[in-house]
């Protein structure tokens, strides 16, 4: 649905779910644990449906009120995901992918171990790719001066181990062959595969 509606986000959503699925592997995941993140990846801003197009792609900064309601997207995301009992662990992830370390994100003010590591890991996965794509509001960074930024915001905003790995998928010459397909649904068996 969403990249129905804004078309460019298909190849954000492909690129910040195989990141979070080559990050989740070398912090240890469990297949389940992985399953989820995955997924998270991919909906994690499925809220945004609900936000007007004059905010979403607004070329100048966002005012209080129309940040407070791009806030929202989250808890409406995790809203959508929960009429699917099989997403059910998805939708716990999606509302705080947008948490910052320090405990200064949304929409909870989460911090340090409060936020789950799945959303940790999407959170620097997401903020990778926003950087080095183009926006309505600003041109995109080459990949080390994001690199550079994940690293500046280490500690405070995003998880240090998360970066720590994410930097080691994001160098390893085997990351496009490494990757696998996952199972499109777990409840302990595997039902059939995703091509993602």
């Amino acid at each position: 649905m969403v990249s129905e509606r804004t078309p460019e986000l298909r190849h954000h959503i492909d690129d910040v779910a195989l990141l979070a699925q080559g990050v989740g592997r070398r912090l240890g995941l469990r297949t389940h644990e992985l399953y989820e993140v995955v997924r998270a990846a991919e909906l994690y801003d499925i809220g945004k449906m609900a936000i007007p197009d004059a905010i979403l792609t607004k070329p100048g900064p966002l005012d209080a009120a129309e940040w407070e309601f791009m806030r929202q997207h989250t808890i409406v995301g995790e809203r959508m995901l929960h009429v699917a009992p099989a997403l059910a662990g998805v939708a716990r992830l999606v509302p705080w992918c947008h948490e910052r370390l320090d405990g200064g994100g949304y929409p909870d003010a989460l911090a340090g171990d409060e936020i789950p590591l799945g959303a940790r890991i999407v959170a620097v996965c997401d903020a990778f790719n926003a950087m080095t794509s183009d926006r309505p509001y600003r041109r995109a960074v080459s990949a080390d001066e994001a690199v550079a930024e994940l690293h500046r915001h280490s500690g405070t905003q995003f998880d240090a181990e998360v970066v720590a790995a994410f930097q080691a998928e994001l160098t390893d010459p085997s990351r496009e062959r490494a990757t696998t397909p996952l199972p499109a649904r777990f409840d302990g068996r595997v039902l059939s595969v995703s091509a993602n």
